[in-house]
Formats: structure tokens, C-alpha cells, sequence
């Protein structure tokens, strides 16, 4: 769709729905090389692993899937990812952990959940927790970016979210919780292999059931403002090529934006 290329637009529907996918990011020839770099692991089935290539959250501090070549590196700061992230981060911000998740057919859902707002664990958010939209910028907050390296959707299952829920004032019910296949307000977005989704973790979100005959698999980047982290372990580079400054910012400690954090984007505008 042409209006998803449009920043404009998908600004609105991110803000509208909580989440945004923008599709033909990726082209068949960049996809096969990143399927065929996490081939190169042998990595244990799905059915043993669904996690894989994990930086940060449990000690030591490991470079995660970065670690598997720098076509995964050229995902930190891909050009069509970082107006969305800056619309929402603000000039300033970080990588704060990332992962990859692979399922096989008939691999069951994950439970429904937000990181903030009212239906987090901690329902009792603080200001700037949750979604707020503050003169044309949204500056707090966790932002997560997932790549499809193979098809997912309503046929196959995936990412799957409640859109708008982000502003949300009430719990998530536990009959939907508990039952989400009852109720129509569970959406599996569409999102062909090459394509990205953006989501705020503001959003009641989890993964479905993975229906496809082929496995499933994407790559989940997690990005906060700079003063902001959810784990002390910190991703750690990769040791067989070089980042880009930019690259390395986005690795490096949680700091104060602009006090010590520099924007990512050059001269900050006003």
C-alpha cells in the first residue's frame, strides 16, 4: 500500500491502532540471507527453542543474534524503521534488549499483556508510563520492532493485539484473557516476510497459535528513550565487524537524553 509509505499516515495509524506494519521493507534476496545466517546455527527445534539469539535481561551480556552477522546489525538503524521510532522516542533513544522467536505448527499462544498502563502487572503506572501523546511527540515508553522473516498473519499466527488498547483506561477482562478466540477484538495483522511491525508495549499484545506449515520466524528489537531501561545487563556488540557510530549509540548505557545523550539524527530540531 502506497499511503503506508507516507510518515504522515503511519503516524496516524500507529497512534490510532498501537501498532504499524509496513510492508516490502526487506527484499526477497535480504530475507533468504538472514534465514539463511540463522540456518548456519543449527539451532535447536522450535519445539525445544522458541526463543533465540537473546541479548540482555539475564547475565552475561551477549551480543544476541548480532553475533550472527552484520545483516542483523543493518536492522538497528534501518532508514524505514527510524521516523516511526523517532516520532515516538523522540531524538534520543536505545536499543534496550532483542531476541528472535521461531514456532513450528501447532505451537500454542503466549498470555495477553501490556507493559504498561492498566492491564501491566504493575497496574499502578507512573506518569509517562503509558501512552500520552504531547504536542505532536510521544517521548516515553518502549517501542518493539519486529521483522517477519517468514510469513505470518491470520492464517499463519504471530504477533496478535487488541488495537487501541494502548489508551486503555480499564483492565483487560480475564474472559478475554482467559478465552481470546471468543471475542472479536483480537486482531493477527497481516505481515508477509520482508515486512516490519511497530508496536508500543503500551498495547495488549501476545503471540497466537502458529497455524502455518512453515515455521514461523521473526527478530524483535526493543528501543526506550535513553534514560530508560528494563534490565541492568546491557546488549553487548559483536565482535567480528565494526558498528556505525550511530549503531554504537544505540548499544551504549542508558543517559539522559540530550544532556548526555546526543540525538541520533544530527542537530536536534527544535
Amino acid at each position: 500500500m502506497h499511503t503506508m509509505n507516507n510518515l504522515e499516515m503511519q503516524q496516524y495509524l500507529f497512534d490510532l491502532h498501537g501498532f504499524l506494519v509496513i510492508e516490502d521493507v526487506l527484499g526477497r534476496e535480504e530475507v533468504a540471507h538472514l534465514n539463511a545466517l540463522i540456518d548456519a546455527q543449527n539451532l535447536p527445534p522450535p519445539e525445544e527453542m522458541r526463543r533465540i539469539g537473546s541479548a540482555a535481561g539475564k547475565a552475561p551480556a551477549v551480543p544476541g543474534f548480532l553475533d550472527w552477522g552484520k545483516p542483523f546489525s543493518d536492522l538497528l538503524d534501518h532508514d524505514r524503521i527510524l521516523p516511526i521510532l523517532r516520532f515516538r522516542l523522540g531524538d534520543s533513544f536505545r536499543l534496550d534488549r532483542l531476541y528472535g522467536i521461531q514456532m513450528s505448527k501447532g505451537m500454542p499462544r503466549s498470555i495477553l499483556h501490556a507493559d504498561y498502563g492498566a492491564t501491566a502487572s504493575g497496574s499502578r503506572a507512573r506518569p509517562g508510563e503509558f501512552y500520552h501523546l504531547n504536542d505532536g511527540s510521544n517521548p516515553d515508553g518502549f517501542v518493539v520492532v519486529s521483522w517477519s522473516l517468514t510469513d505470518s498473519g491470520p492464517d499463519h499466527g504471530g504477533f496478535w493485539c487488541i488495537p487501541g488498547s494502548h489508551k486503555s483506561n480499564f483492565k483487560l477482562p480475564q474472559a478475554i484473557s482467559d478465552t481470546p478466540g471468543k471475542y472479536p477484538v483480537l486482531v493477527t495483522p497481516q505481515a508477509p516476510a520482508g515486512s516490519v511491525t511497530l508496536f508500543t508495549e503500551a498495547l495488549t499484545h501476545g503471540t497466537a497459535e502458529w497455524k502455518g506449515e512453515h515455521n514461523r520466524r521473526s527478530l524483535l528489537f526493543k528501543y526506550c528513550q535513553s534514560h530508560i531501561t528494563w534490565s541492568p545487563i546491557r546488549v553487548q556488540a559483536p565482535d567480528g565487524y565494526e558498528l556505525t557510530p550511530r549503531q554504537k549509540q544505540l548499544l551504549a548505557d542508558p543517559a539522559d537524553p540530550y544532556h548526555f545523550k546526543r540525538s541520533l539524527f544530527g542537530e536536534a530540531e527544535a
